[in-house]
């Protein structure tokens, strides 16, 4: 009991240092608008789905609200680093399920999701906002490392309980569409399966050794979860250069 409540003090500690260290890098942006190529912040805005041993196995099915911020540093019309924060509850709840097991089963949970990422953002189409034609419209991608924390979870006599807070990586798939339809604001849709690297957002598959005789579903697979939503970016910063240093 000791050690988890350790590890829960650290990994609190762990995220409200990156908390910080985001707010900080964003003000850093703010003050060196000036000597800054073109820049985005702003927020996402949607539901989340989760995918897995518990309830539907639909892909798309926001069903919890996420909300989030999220800054791109563009590096040329056609690519951009991304780092967001995204924050929501998943759920999952047999009686919703198409499969018969599973509704008889009657299992259900609930857990939260604090996601930390960073990646690379391509644009299929050109995307610079400083040419001429000020309408803009591109489908994008976006892949790269998510680190994330969650509830490790059991169910005992048909009960979820949580057994302590963990975190582990992601590797998230989003694919989407954004336009520059008004002056410096940049409007998107997206929808983002992250593939988890455990399988216990549901209680299935217990980490704690002695709840391992509890374990159910399908043991060679791991969770999924989906952020689908909008996303509103403010760009900024000076006239960039696209040409190779």
């Amino acid at each position: 009991m000791l050690n988890k409540q350790r590890e829960l003090l650290y990994l609190h500690a762990i995220f409200n240092l990156m908390k910080k260290i985001l707010v900080l890098f964003i003000c850093l942006i703010f003050q060196n608008i000036s000597n800054a190529q073109i820049h985005e912040i702003g927020v996402f805005l949607g539901g989340s789905n989760y995918i897995g041993d518990v309830g539907k196995t639909t892909y798309v099915n926001p069903n919890k609200l996420a909300f989030g911020i999220l800054y791109k540093w563009n590096k040329s019309p056609r690519h951009s680093y991304r780092f967001s924060y995204t924050q929501s509850t998943i759920m999952g709840n047999d009686l919703d399920s198409d499969d018969p097991a599973r509704v008889q089963r009657g299992y259900k949970f609930k857990n939260d999701i604090k996601e930390f990422s960073a990646g690379l953002e391509f644009n299929f189409f050109d995307f610079n906002l400083h040419e001429e034609l000020k309408r803009k419209l591109t489908p994008y991608v976006f892949s790269g490392i998510s680190y994330f924390a969650y509830d490790e979870l059991f169910v005992v006599n048909g009960e979820t309980k949580k057994d302590y807070t963990s975190s582990t990586f992601a590797i998230p798939m989003i694919v989407g569409i954004k336009t520059n339809y008004f002056k410096n604001i940049i409007v998107g849709f997206e929808v983002g399966a992250r593939y988890t690297f455990t399988d216990n957002l549901d209680g299935s598959l217990p980490k704690n050794k002695n709840l391992e005789i509890l374990k159910f579903g399908n043991l060679n697979s791991k969770d999924w979860y989906v952020f689908s939503g909008f996303t509103i970016t403010y760009t900024f910063g000076e006239k960039p250069c696209y040409c190779s240093n």
